[in-house]
């Protein structure tokens, strides 16, 4: 029988001295290094909002903060990895909010606070039950926000590390090194090829859409074939080509070597 922990599957961000960058969808992204706060307090914020006009990105960088923003639910499903807590709306152009925020959480710890202009309780609820840890509804207060991103990012440093780790059947991946073993053997994997060994295996009895684990691996910016060229190739690393499972016209699913 399998055991399943929820896994990050994107590394964390190395970049010393980050300085402004266009984001994969094309949108100016704000990112800048802390300036009244000391850089090791300083959130590494992902804002998702098609609206990066409003002065929450410069309000975010004077509060000590290292904002990017995107304003797509695809390039948020790419830039989540790298940031300790997202700012999420819901009104995105290409994806759903609500399904961001699952996605995100399917296969991540990281703090989510919805921020939108959706104020109806049900709306709160939905996005609560979709994994988000705080709900906040425009308009807002500056300084509310602020001390909500302090009260979820406190509870998130509180919380005791465990060792993440997938098991099924002689497969064994480590989510912490991003090792992978088989019969205990190491099996070396590029970034995309544990990614998305990751996401199967912590869903080892569902059938993942090709379109799902564009968006989530890929976040939906390749081609179906990225998808099939990456599967062969773990297909090979692992030894077998039973490890995963193609269902016809549907996706794949991780299977038994």
């Amino acid at each position: 029988m399998s055991q399943t922990t929820t896994a990050q599957m994107l590394p964390e961000l190395h970049t010393p001295d980050p300085q402004p960058v266009r984001p994969a969808d094309g949108v100016p992204a704000a990112l800048a290094a802390p300036t009244t706060a000391a850089a090791s307090t300083a959130v590494r914020v992902l804002v998702v909002d098609p609206d990066l006009g409003d002065p929450l990105i410069a309000q975010l960088r004077r509060h000590g903060h290292q904002p990017v923003g995107v304003t797509r639910g695809g390039a948020a499903l790419q830039a989540y990895g790298d940031a300790d807590l997202v700012l999420l709306a819901l009104e995105l152009p290409d994806l759903d909010g609500l399904e961001v925020c699952r996605a995100i959480r399917s296969a991540s710890r990281v703090p989510v606070i919805i921020v939108t202009a959706r104020h109806s309780e049900l709306d709160c609820v939905l996005g609560l039950q979709a994994g988000a840890d705080d709900y906040v509804t425009k308009p807002y207060g500056m300084r509310e926000l602020m001390a909500r991103i302090e009260a979820v990012m406190r509870r998130t440093r509180w919380q005791p590390s465990t060792v993440e780790e997938i098991r099924h059947g002689s497969l064994r991946i480590d989510v912490n090194s991003r090792e992978v073993t088989v019969d205990g053997v190491a099996v070396p994997l590029t970034r995309k090829e544990f990614d998305l060994l990751c996401l199967l295996a912590s869903h080892p009895e569902t059938v993942i859409p090709r379109k799902q684990l564009l968006h989530r691996v890929w976040g939906d910016t390749w081609s179906r074939r990225t998808v099939d060229t990456h599967v062969s190739s773990l297909r090979g690393k692992l030894g077998a080509s039973g490890w995963i499972v193609t269902v016809r016209g549907v996706g794949f699913k991780l299977g038994h070597g």
